[in-house]
């Protein structure tokens, strides 16, 4: 079983540049909290630009390190984000599950990214805060049938409960390739791992 914050002995290790993007409030940094240190606060202010963190998980052999753009959801930085998700090798498209609208920018988002971004991203669809599965506006089968039909690894996550946060990012770990080692890119910032001190799962 694949363990994140574990490293993988005596194996090789891959780094990978992963990027969040979604409209604001939808919990794309209560994701990444979540994921990276284990916590969630109810009240999580608003991303400025973009946050930068990291998180290693084992994938059975191999030791993946995500460096992971937490982008800000606010249309005024909009313009950044090519910045951001340039060079990435996956990306996580997240919507509130209980707002339409949020999924509708969802799939504005993963355009952008098929037609600008690095052909081989591998993107992933969340949609996010299915603890409020009362006051659900997105039909889960409908953002599957179009995760489908884009390629897009698709789960409704929950930042709140942890559910299938680990997951989602697993997914994506299995799904880069392993064999090649991303290019050097000078403008990589080196950031203490945080997330290694955080051992446990919600698996």
């Amino acid at each position: 079983m694949a363990a994140r914050g574990a490293g993988a002995a005596g194996g090789k290790s891959c780094q990978f540049k992963l990027v969040l993007l979604g409209e604001s409030a939808v919990g794309k940094s209560s994701l990444v909290l979540r994921f990276v240190k284990g916590q969630f606060h109810e009240y999580q202010e608003s991303t400025i630009g973009a946050a930068f963190l990291t998180q290693t998980v084992a994938v059975d052999d191999v030791t993946v390190k995500f460096e992971i753009w937490d982008t800000a959801g606010q249309e005024r930085y909009h313009s950044l984000a090519p910045m951001y998700y340039r060079g990435a090798q996956a990306a996580i498209v997240v919507y509130d599950i209980t707002n339409a609208d949020t999924f509708q920018r969802a799939r504005s988002w993963v355009k952008e990214l098929q037609r600008q971004a690095n052909p081989n991203i591998v993107i992933a669809l969340a949609g996010n805060k299915a603890d409020l599965a009362s006051k659900q506006q997105v039909d889960t089968n409908e953002a599957r049938a179009y995760a489908e039909e884009n390629g897009l690894l698709f789960m409704e996550t929950s930042a709140k409960n942890a559910m299938n946060v680990t997951e989602i990012f697993m997914a994506i770990a299995k799904k880069l390739p392993k064999n090649t080692q991303p290019g050097p890119r000078g403008d990589t910032l080196k950031v203490a791992d945080d997330g290694k001190k955080q051992g446990g799962g919600c698996c």
